[in-house]
C-alpha cells in the first residue's frame, strides 16, 4: 500500500492559468513564462519527509501496539530555519509519538545503534533508552533479524531510517530482515520514506549471489538509486524474502521529492558520514573499506581522503595520521603517517568512480598490501573487480563489463519507483 502524493496539482494549476492567459500571444514568450514560473513553484517547495506527514499515518497507529526501527536520523522536522533557510530544529520520532500517546512498546536499532554512536561493524548491545525507558533491541549484534518473541506483542512496526543509497550501507539489509520477520509474524510494517542523497543514478558492479552477506544481500548494483520505500517495494515484488514471503507494508511517501533533487542531510546518517561531501564521495571511497587503505576514519574528514603508509610518497604530497575518534576507535594505520589524497575541497560530483581505487593501487609501493581480498569482494559484490584492477584495466573498460547488468536492473527498478 502507498499513500500517494498529488504533487503535480500546483504545477497543473499554473500551466492552466498560463495557457488561458497566453492565447494569441507569442508562443516563444509563453514557453519562457511557463518555464520560469515552473522553476519558481518547484523552488518554493521543500521536500516533506514521510515522518513529517503525521496526519497520514497517526490514524494507523491509534490503539495499536507499536515497535519502531530507528536511529538518530528518525526525526520530525519543525519549521525553524537558520539564515540559510535550512531547517535546524527537530524532535525524535519516538519522543514525538510518545507525546501523542502512541503506544510504543520497544525500539529496534540498526548498525551504529539507536543514538548513532557505535563504530562501523561494531556489535551493538540490547539496552534501555535513558530518555524514554523503552527497551532497545539491537539488530546489529546477536540478532540481525527481530525474533518472534520480540514481535509477539506488536501489531505494527515503523521503519524510519535515513539511507544513502549504497549497497554495502547496511540499513537496507536491516530493512530486509525486518520485513522478513514482520511477514513471518503477521506484523504490519509502516515505512516513513526519506530522500536518497545519491538517488539520481545507478552504477557499479552488480552483486553475485555467491557473494551475498550483510554488506549486500541482493543482486543489485553498488549504487541502486532508490529510496527506502521504493526498495521495500522491490524486496516484496522480487520475492527476495525467505520462502517468497510478502510483508504487509505501507509506504508514507514524501512530498515534492524526485530523484534529481539534491538533499542536504541535516543529521549525519552514521558517525563517519559527517557532511554532504562525504556522502557524495561515499559510493566511490567506500570501496576502500575492503582494502588496507584508510578512507579518512580516525580524522575529521571521513570519506573525504584516503591514504596508507605504503602509497608512494613521491606521487602523493598529502599526508595525515589517523587517530582514534568519534565513530572510529581503531582506525586503519592508527598513529602511522599515511600518504594519500585530500578530497575535502574538491567539487564532488554525484556519480560513482573507480579512479581513486585504481590510482591508489597503481601508486602503491607494495601492491600485495592493497587488497583485503575477502572483504573487498564483499564490498564490490564480485571477485572480478579486484582482478580487473590488478590486471591494469582502465575504468572505461571495467565499466563496459557492467553495462548489461545495469540495464537489466534499471528495468526491474522501474517497476517499483514511487517518485519521478
Amino acid at each position: 500500500m502507498r499513500f500517494k502524493v498529488f504533487k503535480n496539482t500546483v504545477l497543473l494549476f499554473v500551466l492552466v492559468v498560463i495557457s488561458c492567459a497566453g492565447k494569441g500571444s507569442n508562443e516563444t514568450l509563453k514557453n519562457e513564462q511557463t518555464n520560469e514560473i515552473l522553476k519558481q513553484v518547484q523552488n518554493d517547495k521543500s521536500i516533506v519527509v514521510g515522518a513529517n506527514r503525521t496526519e497520514v499515518y497517526l490514524p494507523l497507529l491509534k490503539g495499536k501496539r507499536v515497535g519502531v526501527v530507528a536511529n538518530q536520523t528518525s526525526v520530525i522536522f519543525r519549521e525553524t530555519r537558520d539564515e540559510r533557510q535550512e531547517i535546524i530544529d527537530y524532535t525524535h520520532l519516538v519522543d514525538s509519538l510518545l507525546a501523542l500517546n502512541i503506544n510504543i512498546k520497544k525500539v529496534f536499532s540498526p548498525e551504529h545503534g539507536f543514538r548513532g554512536t557505535a563504530d562501523a561493524g561494531e556489535n551493538v548491545k540490547d539496552g534501555i533508552d535513558v530518555k524514554t525507558q523503552l527497551p532497545i533491541f539491537s539488530l546489529h549484534g546477536k540478532h540481525k533479524k527481530p525474533t518472534a518473541e520480540q514481535l509477539e506483542d506488536l501489531d505494527i512496526m515503523i521503519f524510519d531510517i535515513q539511507d544513502v543509497g549504497v549497497r554495502f550501507y547496511t540499513y537496507i539489509s536491516t530493512l530486509h530482515y525486518v520485513m522478513e520477520a514482520c511477514a513471518e509474524n503477521n506484523v504490519k510494517l509502516l515505512i516513513l520514506d526519506r530522500p536518497n542523497p545519491n538517488g539520481n543514478y545507478i552504477d557499479g558492479p552488480t552483486l553475485e549471489k555467491e557473494n551475498s552477506s550483510f554488506l549486500g544481500m541482493h543482486t543489485i548494483p553498488l549504487v541502486h538509486g532508490m529510496t527506502i520505500g521504493e526498495y521495500a517495494e522491490m524486496i516484496n515484488g522480487e520475492g527476495w524474502l525467505k520462502d517468497n514471503a510478502k510483508c504487509d507494508i505501507t509506504v508514507v511517501e514524501m512530498e515534492y521529492y524526485n530523484h534529481e533533487n539534491t538533499y542536504s542531510l541535516p543529521i549525519r546518517p552514521s558517525p563517519n558520514l559527517p557532511n554532504d561531501q562525504s556522502i557524495t564521495l561515499y559510493p566511490s571511497l567506500g570501496l576502500f573499506e575492503g582494502t588496507n587503505i584508510n578512507a579518512g576514519r580516525g580524522t575529521e574528514f571521513q570519506f573525504q581522503r584516503y591514504g596508507a603508509p605504503f602509497l608512494d610518497a613521491s606521487h602523493y604530497t598529502f599526508t595525515y595520521t589517523p587517530q582514534p575518534n568519534f565513530g572510529s576507535k581503531y582506525p586503519k594505520h592508527k598513529d602511522v603517517l599515511c600518504y594519500g589524497e585530500d578530497l575535502s575541497e574538491i567539487k564532488a560530483e554525484r556519480h560513482f568512480t573507480l579512479k581513486y581505487v585504481i590510482d591508489a593501487y597503481t601508486n602503491a609501493t607494495d601492491k600485495s598490501k592493497v587488497f583485503n581480498t575477502a572483504n573487498f569482494t564483499k564490498h564490490a559484490g564480485t571477485e572480478k573487480l579486484q582482478e580487473q584492477i590488478e590486471s591494469g584495466m582502465s575504468e572505461e573498460a571495467i565499466r563496459a563489463t557492467w553495462k548489461d547488468d545495469l540495464e537489466a536492473f534499471k528495468a526491474i527498478r522501474a517497476k517499483y519507483l514511487i517518485y519521478d
